[in-house]
């Protein structure tokens, strides 16, 4: 079968766009213990970024002529495997592309009457995992602490300030944007938001925080990171789980306020969600009953059209993707 398919042409040093990938028709096919997955949505990630880099990281970078790694769900329409059944739902590093095979085994199979397809990518998919792992394990949440989150209204930000007020926490967001920050309050049930395009960041996030920051959970690194830094409290833990304001600087700007972890006794740590695979089905059913009891709310941005893969891409890192973002194919 005929796969359209984005593979890397050349590793970007700055922004990533159209010029360091092709476009072209590939073939694929089902071998003996493997699926054929028709895709039908791939999930559009911060991550990613970093897949392109040939540098150490916790997973191998995308190959030059590869197929752009990515999250996907689609239908499986041939199968060598008794485990999987054409027809059947499933999640998995589908890539970009339009079909995908790989082993049966690695296929996880969902259930699109019971949560929509796309949300398999993003609330009870691999954000949500972040979000509640490194929120409960990493950041080791209590309640009536208060609880400081970047890019809040992203697809795992938000679903961090929404498990932090189940879990009876004190939730500020930062996000750039009035129709951001306002989602956040008056949808989400955030306490309150900092609006880093339009405010004066360090002031608002001390007025929002007068007792200072006892969990900051960290999507964008920079000078966001060092303004939270700056306002720790004791025994405060800072969680790292991205830095989408440095994945495309040729410079990348560490922390200068570190010493702050020494004052107050803080820590700070870093974290992949695929480190608690073991453990996705705990998450996976918490999440589902939240969102089913209507304590936890999703909200998809989703661009129509697998041609448009370089330029949605994009959308991240300039901050213009409203929720999760998702390439329908």
């Amino acid at each position: 079968m005929k796969s359209k398919q984005w593979k890397l042409r050349a590793r970007p040093t700055a922004m990533v766009g159209r010029e360091h990938f092709d476009f072209v028709d590939g073939d694929v096919a089902a071998g003996e213990g493997e699926a054929l997955v028709e895709v039908q949505y791939v999930s559009l990630d911060p991550a990613m970024r970093g897949w392109l880099n040939d540098a150490k990281s916790y997973v191998p970078p995308v190959g030059i002529g590869e197929v752009m790694r990515a999250i996907g769900v689609g239908k499986v329409v041939e199968s060598k495997d008794p485990s999987l059944k054409e027809g059947d739902f499933v999640t998995g590093m589908t890539g970009v592309q339009t079909h995908a095979s790989a082993p049966a085994k690695s296929w996880t199979k969902i259930a699109p009457e019971l949560v929509p397809l796309p949300r398999w990518l993003g609330i009870v998919g691999m954000p949500g995992m972040t979000a509640y792992f490194g929120l409960f394990d990493v950041g080791a949440a209590k309640a009536g602490e208060t609880l400081v989150v970047s890019a809040a209204a992203g697809a795992v930000g938000a679903v961090v300030g929404q498990l932090g007020k189940i879990h009876g926490m004190r939730v500020v967001g930062i996000a750039g944007g009035g129709d951001k920050c306002r989602y956040l309050v008056d949808e989400l049930g955030f306490d309150a938001v900092v609006d880093y395009k339009n405010d004066d960041v360090k002031k608002k996030l001390r007025e929002a925080c007068p007792q200072g920051i006892d969990v900051y959970f960290d999507n964008v690194g920079g000078e966001i990171l060092d303004i939270a830094l700056g306002q720790l409290r004791k025994k405060a833990r800072v969680v790292i789980c991205g830095a989408i304001s440095q994945y495309n600087s040729p410079n990348i700007v560490g922390p200068k306020n570190y010493l702050s972890l020494l004052v107050n006794r803080a820590r700070m740590e870093g974290f992949v969600v695929f480190d608690f695979a073991s453990r996705y089905a705990e998450a996976a059913m918490a999440i589902a009953k939240w969102h089913k009891e209507g304590k936890l709310k999703a909200r998809e941005d989703i661009v129509e059209g697998i041609e448009q893969f370089p330029e949605t891409l994009q959308k991240l890192f300039r901050g213009e993707n409203f929720g999760k973002l998702i390439l329908k194919v």
